[in-house]
């Protein structure tokens, strides 16, 4: 099973502890750190998707117009464009840059916030039954080799087709996220990989083995698994817990600048309230795993962290991976700086170590 990182491309430099100076949609941020990520050996980079945020699909075109390999992961939202149309316009791109797209798909668990798209369904189970319709329109537009009728509750097509297919045969890879049943009975269905928020290991069994007999039960083969944590590096682990309380002293005094804040509402998704009750056993989960952001914000986001050195945040990485975890999403706090970090021993440790233990149990298989 090959390992995957994934970065986090803002479309400025902002974070937790960073307040935005330059403009909303600043190009040149998203051209330098396109280039970092991919000159620091990430596989691919997430472009998010947000009510009020400018459009991942246009900025992920952007991006893999001024890179050569790093690939593009593309977040959006069913339920705002048609089902059909997304899958040519996803299509479009990936032939025009050989086979380097993927679809993150995020159903969204915060009602207020998709009603600023329009969106007038409250039910969360019914948007993931919406979501469902939508992959399966998606996926007919990229495979279907002739006309085909869907009717569904949300969506009806006559006569659909694509003339413009996916680079690669097996077609687009598809990301499914989600912390609610109703999220993972769509991704036993759908997902090519299943997105995680950083959760302790015992949560990460937990979600994986629901995952699995979810697509069992669809007769399919488990998904692989992502998981998204913010490593927070030092050359000793002293200097990188000291770090980690420098970064919550600084997120915390910039909240009102930032805008990352706990809702007012009280809102969580279930992804969130997973990380949440996290927080609640303890600010410091398994070997490394620490949680004061995410009680700091309300899991708004992927907010817990591993703290210590490269070696150690690498072996944790190697246990994710011995649960099933391929996929490794990371961002730091400072964007730029850390990308740059991660690349430099982070990333090829891991790598390194993986490998290590595949041939230690392939050698006593033997």
């Amino acid at each position: 099973m090959s390992v995957e990182f994934i970065g986090f491309i803002t479309n400025s430099n902002a974070s937790e502890t960073i307040v935005r100076e330059g403009p909303v949609l600043d190009r040149h941020h998203i051209e330098t750190v396109a280039k970092i990520h991919e000159n620091s050996g990430f596989d691919r980079a997430l472009l998010a998707f947000h009510s009020t945020i400018p459009d991942a699909l246009q900025v992920g075109q952007h991006v893999l117009s001024v890179t050569e390999k790093l690939k593009v992961l593309i977040a959006q939202r069913p339920g705002f464009t048609a089902p059909t149309l997304l899958a040519r316009q996803l299509a479009t791109i990936d032939q025009l840059w050989h086979g380097r797209v993927a679809l993150h798909v995020i159903t969204g668990g915060n009602a207020t916030e998709l009603k600023q798209d329009g969106n007038t369904i409250d039910d969360k189970d019914e948007r993931y039954a919406r979501t469902d319709e939508f992959l399966d329109l998606v996926r007919s537009e990229w495979s279907s080799d002739k006309p085909f009728n869907y009717s569904g509750k949300y969506y009806q097509v006559t006569n659909g087709f694509s003339q413009i297919k996916p680079y690669r045969p097996e077609g687009i890879p598809v990301f499914v996220g989600g912390g609610s049943d109703a999220a993972i009975e769509v991704a036993g269905k759908h997902a090519d990989t299943f997105a995680l928020w950083g959760e302790s290991y015992a949560q990460v069994r937990d979600v994986t083995s629901r995952v699995r007999a979810a697509a069992a039960k669809h007769g399919r083969p488990a998904p692989r698994f992502s998981l998204s944590i913010r490593p927070i590096l030092a050359d000793t682990e002293e200097k990188a817990w000291a770090k980690a309380d420098e970064i919550l002293a600084r997120a915390t005094a910039l909240q009102d600048k930032t805008g990352y804040r706990r809702p007012a509402d009280g809102h969580a998704t279930e992804g969130a309230k997973r990380l949440l009750a996290l927080a609640d056993q303890g600010t410091r989960i398994d070997k490394r795993l620490w949680t004061e952001i995410a009680k700091l914000t309300g899991a708004n986001s992927n907010t817990t962290a591993l703290v210590g050195t490269p070696a150690q945040v690498a072996e944790v990485f190697a246990d994710y991976y011995d649960l099933g975890v391929s996929h490794f999403l990371i961002r730091g706090f400072d964007p730029l700086v850390d990308a740059i970090e991660y690349g430099r021993e982070l990333i090829p440790l891991t790598r390194k170590l993986i490998a290590e233990r595949q041939s230690a149990r392939g050698v006593a298989a033997e």
